[in-house]
């Protein structure tokens, strides 16, 4: 896999946890008492399980992307994958939690987002993709 295809991958996985982070703000305001019986709580658990598999694997794959770089000073970027990575983590711990609720109420949600972990995750995804993205922009074209 090329930087650009890492990238491109990278910016899917950011989008896929930033849409359900949207969503399950949108879910947490309609006060519904469970995810059954309405297309919105199907939506609520699609969310929850795309989420879930964009955060597997995150900070190994950041340190493959890092590699194809080529940056000649990793130190900086793998201490940062790492604090990603734990971050990570902890957040699908978190959504894998709420999946593992027979029945996921708006309130449950509502805790979800407000959830250190997974709000300094977005913060974390959006400075790295950033610097990688300057990063990308800033290479030599062969």
């Amino acid at each position: 896999m090329s930087a650009a295809e890492s990238l491109a991958e990278l910016n899917a996985r950011i989008d896929i946890i930033e849409e359900a982070y949207e969503y399950f703000l949108a879910y947490a305001s309609q006060g519904l008492p469970s995810d059954h019986g309405n297309d919105t709580g199907r939506q609520a658990r699609h969310y929850l399980d795309r989420c879930n598999t964009a955060l597997t694997g995150l900070g190994a794959f950041l340190d493959s992307f890092i590699d194809r770089l080529g940056v000649d000073s990793a130190a900086p970027y793998r201490a940062f994958n790492a604090v990603i990575d734990a971050d990570a983590r902890h957040a699908q711990a978190a959504i894998q939690l709420v999946l593992a609720q027979p029945a996921i109420s708006s309130q449950i949600v509502d805790n979800l987002n407000a959830s250190i972990h997974l709000r300094a995750l977005l913060t974390d995804l959006f400075l790295i993709d950033e610097i990688l993205k300057q990063r990308q922009r800033n290479l030599p074209t062969a």
